[in-house]
């Protein structure tokens, strides 16, 4: 049981529910005993007594009666090794956002046969005792930019934009077989399909939704493949790797949505997170970009073609040639 304590609504906690900043806070503490505090006036908010639809705003202060349960803490680093490398990892950070260029290979969360990942590393990038939050997600074996957020205000600011296609991301990805068109844009409902542990999205699924990716081709090899820059205008899951496919030029080293690859290419799925621009409330927007990995440039060499090509290269590079 703890004893009577004060402490100060954090930056990125505000505008939020009494009730729910107080279950973020404490998670061992139930409904029932909640309520009982509430109905009973034990907690205060800046001295005077709270309802659980009040709000909380930044640096107001609040009473918490003595408690038997323990305050939510970070979750530990699993060791030094792992806090070294998720900080080597960063790319870019300010006050409100990190941003990682994720290797290919590391999953983001983790799962039943996943131990290590990105979210499980988190704590290795804390400041001020808060950890960052995961606002997106990217494939295992996608590399590239992965973005945080700071706190819990910038995190709902973020998923806001995403979930409202204000953040733009550009992919560069090789595929193999010849493109029809040099630009485009595939529009081509996905959903799942198939059976537990093996679906794929695929537009003959029941609930299949719409979804559409910007496309252009950066540069081609002949009928062998080509080097593309994909902008996913909505956000379905495996969009990019599904509408690929279904087009007839399926991402070289993507066992899931093509084929065996060729014994001479390299091993590798040849997808990349390229670049991410992010909109900032009274701010211009920023734009982060992640070089491509080891693998993607052999890729490109297996095709005879160099990184170095500059064309759609950034998101402004796109736009003018739009």
């Amino acid at each position: 049981m703890s004893g009577v304590q004060t402490v100060e609504i954090a930056r990125g906690e505000g505008d939020q529910r009494f009730d729910r900043w107080v279950k973020k806070r404490f998670p061992g503490l139930n409904h029932v005993q909640l309520q009982k505090l509430m109905r009973t006036g034990q907690f205060r908010l800046d001295g005077k007594r709270v309802k659980a639809g009040d709000r909380v705003s930044e640096g107001q202060s609040v009473r918490i009666p003595p408690l038997a349960v323990a305050p939510v803490r970070d979750r530990p680093v699993a060791d030094e090794r792992d806090r070294m490398f998720i900080r080597s990892l960063v790319i870019h950070e300010d006050e409100d956002v990190i941003v990682l260029d994720k290797p290919a290979g590391l999953a983001v969360q983790g799962g039943s046969k996943t131990v290590r990942h990105i979210d499980g590393m988190l704590g290795g990038l804390a400041k001020k005792g808060e950890r960052p939050r995961l606002v997106h997600r990217l494939d295992r074996d996608t590399s590239g930019v992965l973005v945080l957020a700071r706190n819990a205000a910038v995190a709902r600011e973020l998923m806001h934009a995403f979930q409202g296609h204000e953040v733009r991301k550009l992919y560069w990805a090789i595929v193999l077989g010849k493109p029809e068109r040099n630009e485009g844009v595939i529009d081509l409902r996905l959903g799942k399909s198939g059976p537990p542990g093996r679906e794929r999205m695929s537009s003959e699924a029941v609930d299949a939704r719409r979804a559409r990716t910007d496309f252009r081709v950066i540069a081609r090899s002949g009928k062998v493949g080509a080097w593309v820059g994909l902008m996913p205008l909505t956000g379905r899951t495996h969009q990019l790797r599904a509408h690929m496919q279904a087009v007839g030029t399926p991402i070289l080293g993507d066992l899931k949505y093509g084929a065996e690859p060729p014994t001479t290419a390299p091993s590798g799925l040849m997808l990349h997170a390229r670049e991410i621009q992010l909109p900032r409330i009274g701010r211009p927007p920023i734009s982060i970009m992640a070089d491509p990995p080891d693998h993607f440039r052999k890729g490109l060499a297996w095709l005879g073609l160099s990184a170095e090509t500059l064309l759609f290269s950034r998101v402004a590079d796109w736009d003018d040639e739009a």
